[in-house]
């Protein structure tokens, strides 16, 4: 399973770069995207996400 950020409603705020572990987030052109290798599935990212973009599956 990986994070998987739904590009139409994120917001670009930057709160699951911040809060994620692993350091697998980062924006591109103020959109969150997940290095699927280094996510390590804990699914901090969702619960911090202000604008509910963000899924583990």
């Amino acid at each position: 399973m990986v994070a998987i950020v739904d590009k139409d409603s994120c917001t670009g705020c930057g709160a699951c770069v911040d809060d994620c572990p692993a350091e697998a987030i980062v924006l591109e052109n103020e959109i969150a995207s997940v290095d699927a290798d280094a996510c390590v599935d804990c699914g901090s990212c969702v619960d911090v996400c202000p604008a509910d973009s963000i899924s583990v599956e």
